[in-house]
Protein backbone atom coordinates (compact mmCIF):
# COMPACT_ATOMS: atom_id res chain seq x y z
CA UNK A 1 0.00 0.00 0.00
CA UNK A 2 1.34 3.44 -0.74
CA UNK A 3 1.97 6.09 1.66
CA UNK A 4 -0.16 9.44 1.23
CA UNK A 5 2.09 12.05 0.79
CA UNK A 6 0.70 15.18 2.22
CA UNK A 7 -0.13 18.04 -0.32
CA UNK A 8 1.54 20.86 -0.70
CA UNK A 9 -0.81 23.27 1.12
CA UNK A 10 -0.40 21.57 4.42
CA UNK A 11 3.52 21.83 4.31
CA UNK A 12 4.90 24.31 6.79
CA UNK A 13 6.03 27.53 5.25
CA UNK A 14 10.04 26.96 4.88
CA UNK A 15 12.49 25.13 3.30
CA UNK A 16 12.49 21.37 3.58
CA UNK A 17 15.99 19.82 3.46
CA UNK A 18 15.01 15.85 2.43
CA UNK A 19 18.64 14.99 2.97
CA UNK A 20 20.54 17.64 4.56
CA UNK A 21 24.11 18.62 3.50
CA UNK A 22 23.66 16.73 0.19
CA UNK A 23 25.15 19.91 -1.87
CA UNK A 24 28.51 19.23 -0.24
CA UNK A 25 28.41 15.46 -2.32
CA UNK A 26 28.00 18.19 -5.68
CA UNK A 27 30.63 21.01 -7.05
CA UNK A 28 27.45 23.43 -7.98
CA UNK A 29 29.14 26.12 -8.62
CA UNK A 30 29.63 25.00 -11.94
CA UNK A 31 26.72 26.12 -13.57
CA UNK A 32 27.74 29.93 -12.23
CA UNK A 33 27.36 32.57 -14.94
CA UNK A 34 30.13 34.93 -16.45
CA UNK A 35 30.96 36.85 -13.31
CA UNK A 36 32.59 35.90 -10.04
CA UNK A 37 32.93 37.50 -6.80
CA UNK A 38 36.72 38.15 -5.71
CA UNK A 39 37.46 39.78 -2.16
CA UNK A 40 40.25 42.46 -1.58
CA UNK A 41 42.02 41.17 1.47
CA UNK A 42 43.19 44.79 2.04
CA UNK A 43 39.77 46.22 2.34
CA UNK A 44 38.15 43.41 4.19
CA UNK A 45 37.22 43.92 7.59
CA UNK A 46 36.40 40.30 9.02
CA UNK A 47 32.73 41.35 9.70
CA UNK A 48 31.90 37.80 8.66
CA UNK A 49 28.80 39.32 6.47
CA UNK A 50 29.38 37.90 3.20
CA UNK A 51 29.85 34.69 5.29
CA UNK A 52 26.58 34.84 6.71
CA UNK A 53 24.15 35.50 3.89
CA UNK A 54 25.96 33.26 1.28
CA UNK A 55 22.87 30.96 0.36
CA UNK A 56 25.10 28.25 -0.71
CA UNK A 57 27.89 28.01 1.91
CA UNK A 58 30.78 29.26 -0.45
CA UNK A 59 32.03 31.36 1.34
CA UNK A 60 34.53 29.96 3.73
CA UNK A 61 36.41 30.69 6.95
CA UNK A 62 40.31 30.69 6.86
CA UNK A 63 42.31 31.78 9.85
CA UNK A 64 40.36 35.14 10.67
CA UNK A 65 39.42 36.10 7.11
CA UNK A 66 37.36 34.39 4.78
CA UNK A 67 37.87 33.09 0.93
CA UNK A 68 35.13 32.00 -1.68
CA UNK A 69 34.89 28.11 -2.31
CA UNK A 70 34.25 28.52 -6.42
CA UNK A 71 33.19 24.85 -6.38
CA UNK A 72 29.92 25.70 -4.86
CA UNK A 73 29.93 29.86 -5.50
CA UNK A 74 27.25 30.07 -7.86
CA UNK A 75 27.24 34.29 -8.74
CA UNK A 76 24.77 35.55 -6.89
CA UNK A 77 26.32 38.76 -5.49
CA UNK A 78 24.60 38.24 -2.41
CA UNK A 79 27.83 38.65 -0.51
CA UNK A 80 28.72 42.18 -2.29
CA UNK A 81 25.57 43.51 -2.10
CA UNK A 82 26.24 42.31 1.90
CA UNK A 83 29.69 43.57 2.16
CA UNK A 84 29.56 47.02 4.60
CA UNK A 85 32.96 48.27 3.20
CA UNK A 86 32.60 47.24 -0.49
CA UNK A 87 35.38 44.71 -0.22
CA UNK A 88 33.82 42.42 -2.44
CA UNK A 89 33.00 42.90 -6.30
CA UNK A 90 31.95 40.67 -9.08
CA UNK A 91 34.64 40.29 -12.02
CA UNK A 92 34.09 38.51 -15.64
CA UNK A 93 35.78 35.74 -16.06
Amino acid sequence: MSEKKPLWQTLPIAGILLEPKSSLKYKTGDWRGPFTPKINQEKCTKCLLCWIYCPDGAIERVGDGVRINLDYCKGCGICVSECPVKAITMERL
